[in-house]
């Protein structure tokens, strides 16, 4: 793995299998798969924030808590550090959690109604073994408080989640995770069940930790104007693969994928004098597996789709600096549609 590297993925698969019908078991059909993650490759750099993109479904969620071992991979590899950890047990696999974070979607589900804002940073910090007593205990809370924007910290010291808007749980999520020192973390969707008007807070606290940390990001989000805001790269999935990657200006001012395109178009724009475009994709998302394998898996929606996007499926190539795409609309020269 070369040195600014801290994630390695490697073909990464995760197939779930789907339930047959008696009439296809009595005939001996072969069992069929959901792959929701199709042998997808990539890196995350030291201090970078890769953002995914793509539409409920897509497997982004999957490949996020497959990366943490949260759900076993069905194939690939994965390499935090030089270290391969995909194949890992659990004894030694556990020194990894620390290093390897996640902040989930939704911080009323993933907080303990039950326990307080100071109860829940001490139970990481005694799972982990982070202080020799009390004392230290409560400095590193009250410290960790203070870092994620809550302020004064008696005032939230005893407050259950129940107690605390959206966005101040969404920081405590983020504490939790914080007080660790974490290298990666995945950030599921992090700011989309919160108001317009406090996610701008939540984006600058992530960056806060990038720039004073050195923390790399996985940003997972259906939102292009968030990613675009946050994202050194973006990366766009559909049905568990990447369509098209590289650097976030260049995947929105020069979208090369067709689904990319489209993503982009439905973007709305905060002019009401603008001529809105209609989303250019038609046709449906396909309902069985064997609709897309050997072949490009956006072909049944593609408005530029020609015949041998459905006889192969494309390679990733690249079409710029740092700019990759998997389709078959990319001249010889390798330019953007």
């Amino acid at each position: 793995m070369e040195e600014n590297n801290i994630l390695k993925i490697e073909n990464l698969k995760k197939y779930f299998p789907l339930r047959s019908g008696l009439f296809s078991r009595l005939a001996g059909k072969e069992s069929s798969f959901f792959r929701a993650v199709d042998d997808i490759s990539f890196k995350v750099g030291q201090g970078e924030i890769l953002g995914f993109v793509g539409e409920s479904g897509c497997g982004k969620s999957t490949m996020s808590r497959t990366i943490l071992k949260l759900v076993e991979p069905t194939a690939g590899r994965v390499y935090f550090n030089d270290t391969r950890v995909d194949s890992m047990g659990k004894s030694a696999f556990k020194p990894y959690r620390r290093k390897m974070q996640m902040i989930f979607q939704d911080p009323f589900g993933s907080l303990n109604p039950r326990r307080t804002v100071s109860e829940t940073l001490r139970q990481t910090i005694r799972i982990h073994k982070l202080a020799q007593d009390k004392v230290q205990e409560d400095i590193l809370i009250k410290q960790t408080l203070a870092e994620v924007g809550l302020m004064p910290v008696d005032e939230y010291w005893d407050k259950y989640p129940a107690l605390l808007s959206g966005g101040q749980l969404q920081r405590v999520s983020i504490g939790r995770v914080l007080i660790l020192q974490p290298k990666l973390v995945i950030a599921d969707e992090s700011v989309s069940m919160l108001d317009v008007s406090v996610r701008i807070g939540i984006l600058d606290l992530l960056l806060k930790m990038r720039d004073k940390y050195g923390i790399s990001f996985i940003y997972i989000t259906h939102d292009l104007i968030t990613a675009r805001y946050i994202c050194d790269r973006i990366a766009i999935m559909y049905l568990g693969k990447i369509l098209e990657i590289g650097p976030t200006e260049t995947i929105i001012n020069h979208p090369c994928h067709p689904y990319t395109q489209a993503l982009i178009s439905a973007v709305p724009v905060p002019d009401p004098t603008a001529e809105i475009h209609e989303l250019p994709i038609r046709g449906y998302v396909p309902t069985t597996p064997e609709d897309t394998i050997g072949c490009c898996n956006f072909a049944p929606r593609c408005p530029k789709r020609k015949n041998r996007c459905r006889a192969k499926e494309p390679e990733m190539i690249q079409v710029g600096d740092g700019h990759f795409a998997a389709c078959f609309l990319t001249d010889k020269d390798l330019n953007p549609i």
